[in-house]
């Protein structure tokens, strides 16, 4: 399920229901790069330091296990595919949009993957066409597509998401929506924003638009660019466009609502059943109402729903229900999904699908702006002779300890500084003087009396750390 929705801006003059948008400054989590690299990397990509990866997979860690709480089973898949499959699922896949190479073993076209449920899609036809419905499946990993917005270059954006597969509109819709709420709590953010809109509302009434104005009303539907809207309905090529099909577009950018002004969200409700009475859009309504009205009720949802009728997602697989989620900080959704009932049928498994996915840098961000603090992580360095270093190192890493022994004359301090230990631990006297390591962000300790063996002695530091017992072999 792509997380990469069209980045959210406020319209010039106005208030959005939206958290703060976008400011043009590296995310926080990020260390700054030096001006100039000896090794470049190519446009868009970056690496991770330690402490960076860390976050982040252990950010990833406790996402992909809330999902398995909730009954999604993890799936790995590959880096790139043939092309052809990725065509088949997202549509005709621009050579400027995705990074194309030729397969040496087959000759084949392929392409390193811009989005990952094709790919499910694609194993769920193949693999698991007999498997017992419904399907949960859950992953984590990084695609790779064109930047949108300002920066118009290449980047890797980690994910981790769900699909849901054969369960229909209302019963699954709910479903994803009550895991996407929890996820981005159980992620440690508290305050956001779920924009909840129907992909067939504006596509069924650009069905009753020549196409190629109906690809031009498309473009600035999705930027929410209300003054050329009102200029290409107004140009001549929309003389033969039934008027009542005109007035209806020409409101979609206003069709938001939900939030303090209109918590039931009757208001927005109110003026789209009028508008769109009698257009092909009407029944979408009725859909998107239901799945409102239930919503709401759900208590994970409730207080952070908004609706916007005029959300028009790029990727083409969408057919009923999107929606994505959005907090202070990066400017763009930390999570979107939506239903795509027809991707299997293009696989030749026609089934019900729908999922959504959490954009981990996105989330790591809005953590970082919303003061999310992780708990510091236990790492021991262990300055000890080497006689007892290396027993009691493995008895600590069979408690599940990260732990490196340090010789006592190669400054233990300046080095547990700079690779973030949590603690140091000495010898004295035959004790074992447990210390906060400097900026390791621990309370001060204690000593584990002499006489200990190693697995005593192991489970001493861990208490006197204060840490939570953790799991051993």
């Amino acid at each position: 399920m792509s997380s990469d929705a069209p980045r959210w801006e406020a319209p010039e003059g106005e208030g959005r229901h939206a958290p703060t948008p976008e400011v043009d400054r590296p995310a926080p989590s990020v260390s700054a790069p030096p001006r100039a690299l000896a090794h470049p990397l190519p446009a868009g990509m970056r690496d991770l330091l330690p402490e960076e990866a860390q976050r982040r997979r252990a950010l990833a860690r406790r996402v992909l296990d809330h999902f398995v709480l909730y009954g999604y089973e993890p799936v790995t898949l590959p880096a790139f595919e043939f092309a052809e499959v990725l065509e088949r699922g997202l549509g005709t896949l621009e050579a400027a949009d995705v990074l194309r190479f030729i397969e040496p073993e087959s000759g084949e076209v392929a392409a390193l993957r811009p989005d990952m449920t094709p790919q499910i899609a694609r194993l769920v036809a193949t693999r698991l066409a007999s498997a017992p419905r419904p399907i949960r499946l859950c992953y984590e990993g990084t695609v790779l597509r064109r930047r949108q917005g300002r920066a118009r270059r290449h980047r890797q954006i980690p994910q981790a998401g769900v699909e849901l597969y054969g369960v229909g509109t209302l019963g699954g819709d709910l479903e994803i929506l009550r895991l996407a709420a929890s996820a981005v709590r159980e992620a440690g953010l508290e305050h956001f924003v779920v924009d909840l809109g129907h992909a067939m509302i504006a596509r069924a009434l650009l069905d009753a638009v020549p196409a190629g104005l109906a690809a031009e009303l498309s473009e600035v539907l999705e930027l929410k660019d209300a003054s050329r809207l009102a200029a290409v309905l107004a140009s001549p090529r929309a003389t033969d466009v039934p008027r009542r099909i005109v007035a209806a577009i020409a409101a979609l950018p206003d069709l938001a609502g939900g939030g303090e002004a209109d918590p039931d969200g009757a208001v927005v409700f109110h003026r789209a059943a009028g508008l769109l009475a009698g257009t092909p859009a009407e029944a979408p309504l009725a859909e998107l109402r239901a799945l409102w009205d239930a919503a709401r009720k759900s208590p994970e949802l409730g207080p952070s729903l908004r609706v916007d009728l005029g959300e028009l997602r790029g990727l083409a697989y969408y057919t009923g229900a999107i929606f994505h989620v959005l907090a202070d900080g990066p400017g763009e959704p930390i999570a979107a999904g939506g239903r795509y009932d027809t991707l299997l049928s293009r696989f030749g498994l026609p089934m019900p699908a729908v999922g959504f996915a959490l954009n981990l840098d996105a989330v790591a961000w809005a953590r970082d702006v919303a003061g999310a603090a992780d708990e510091p992580a236990l790492r021991v360095l262990l300055s000890v002779p080497p006689e007892r270093a290396e027993p009691l190192a493995a008895a600590l890493r069979g408690l599940a300890v990260p732990v490196v022994a340090h010789a006592a004359d190669q400054d233990p301090e300046g080095y547990a500084l700079s690779w973030r230990f949590s603690h140091l631990v000495r010898e004295r006297d035959g004790a074992l003087v447990v210390e906060a390591a400097p900026g390791g962000g621990a309370s001060e300790a204690g000593v584990v009396p002499a006489g200990l063996d190693d697995a005593a002695a192991a489970r001493a530091i861990v208490l006197k750390t204060g840490a939570p017992r953790r799991g051993g072999k």
